[in-house]
């Protein structure tokens, strides 16, 4: 979810723009479309349209929300300018619940398809201690990934993830072959709607277009800033239309069958199940980090150690150990993917948002449409809802399954 800018003076054209918030959209939230359409019903294609222009609109806000102040240069600024204090350390509280979250689903869909690849694995650690294959593989992608968080600069990071948007391209084409061409076909009929599978989906939903913490780095970073507004166009309509593509090419695959990761569906032994598979676990390896160092580097800031080399490794490889601990607690994909969509993206994306932008309105000389103010109490409403309802369901599904 973090990118690359270029330098103030110089600033990013439209396109490297567009790419980079294409590249921040476009994220594991992927692979639990499909499970959202299957929980939600067909006519919850149009709760996704609703949230992708929500989110479009939010993201307007953060915009206008930077134009106010000079001393905005990121997201946790934006709730301060609005709130004091009080306000930086809610943005930044659920700025980076939302990220370590999201470093727990990398984990756990690693080990999900890398036992996909290679079922019926198990290690023996000790004579009483015997790994399954998912637990090991949740172990093995965190080690590969403990290396990557030491790195201390971001930039060098974000240009191996480039291949993100490339990654779901080749991600989306290979589930639309094996559907076509490989015998699976999409013949399920679903249904029309499934409302008491509804929160499950907006959840999901939300958690799809959680890419707001990086906009004002976006917005700031660009040669001309007038254009910012189609670049949001641009980079939702992109992500909207492969997301509702995957969505309804598997939900068509797989009906009611569908898994909380559309790749567990697949036949195995397929090539391009396989390359599919593949493609997924490219995303989590080169992007965990990203998601990890920003907690990191805001401990070491608080604690003042920043310039301690050792403290610093010690203090990401803690948060490697605490997100291995978790996937591997609760490894459900998809109920992580919920909770993560219903608590923290619902804040961040909608919520925060349209708080500040009504607070920062307030104190400026900017007058508020009366329609603005109406949209934007309605946002935050529907935030708080899903937040509620969502949070509440996948707290209980993670309950009864840990009682089973």
């Amino acid at each position: 979810m973090d990118i690359t800018t270029a330098h103030p003076e110089r600033g990013t054209g439209f396109l490297k723009t567009s790419f980079n918030g294409i590249n921040a959209l476009s994220g594991i939230g992927i692979l639990s479309i499909p499970y959202a359409l299957s929980q939600g019903g067909w006519l919850s294609l149009i709760v996704f349209a609703a949230i992708a222009i929500i989110c479009y609109y939010t993201g307007i806000l953060l915009q206008r929300c930077v134009d106010s102040s000079s001393r905005i240069k990121n997201y946790t600024d934006v709730g301060e300018v609005a709130f004091g204090r009080k306000g930086r350390i809610l943005a930044a509280t659920v700025m980076y619940l939302e990220l370590y979250l999201a470093a727990i689903d990398f984990l756990i869909m690693e080990g999900d398809n890398l036992d996909k690849l290679f079922p019926a694995v198990s290690f023996r650690v000790t004579g009483r201690l015997t790994l399954t294959g998912k637990q090991a593989f949740v172990l093995i992608a965190s080690l590969v990934v403990l290396p990557t968080t030491w790195l201390r600069s971001l930039g060098k990071l974000a240009y191996v993830s480039l291949g993100g948007v490339l990654a779901s391209a080749v991600l989306v084409a290979a589930i639309l072959w094996i559907g076509a061409f490989d015998g699976v076909g999409f013949h399920e009929r679903g249904v029309p709607v499934h409302w008491a599978g509804l929160p499950t989906a907006m959840s999901l939903f939300a958690f799809c277009f959680s890419s707001h913490p990086v906009i004002p780095k976006l917005y700031l970073g660009m040669r001309d800033r007038k254009m910012f507004p189609k670049v949001l166009v641009v980079c939702f309509a992109v992500s909207a239309f492969g997301y509702g593509l995957t969505g309804v090419a598997g939900y068509l695959m797989y009906g009611a069958s569908t898994q909380s990761q559309v790749t567990l569906n697949l036949p195995p032994g397929n090539l391009r199940s396989k390359i599919a598979i593949y493609t997924t676990l490219v995303n989590p390896l080169t992007k965990y980090a990203l998601f990890v160092i920003p907690i990191a580097d805001a401990v070491e800031d608080s604690l003042r150690v920043a310039d301690s080399r050792p403290v610093s490794i010690a203090i990401r490889t803690a948060l490697v150990v605490g997100t291995t601990v978790a996937a591997l607690a609760v490894p459900l994909f998809g109920y992580v993917t919920m909770l993560t969509g219903a608590l923290m993206c619902s804040s961040v994306i909608m919520l925060m948002p349209c708080a500040c932008y009504l607070k920062i309105s307030s104190m400026t000389s900017r007058k508020l449409a009366g329609f603005e103010r109406v949209a934007c109490v309605g946002i935050m409403v529907l935030a708080v809802g899903i937040a509620v309802v969502g949070t509440y369901i996948a707290l209980k599904q993670t309950y009864l399954f840990g009682c089973l």
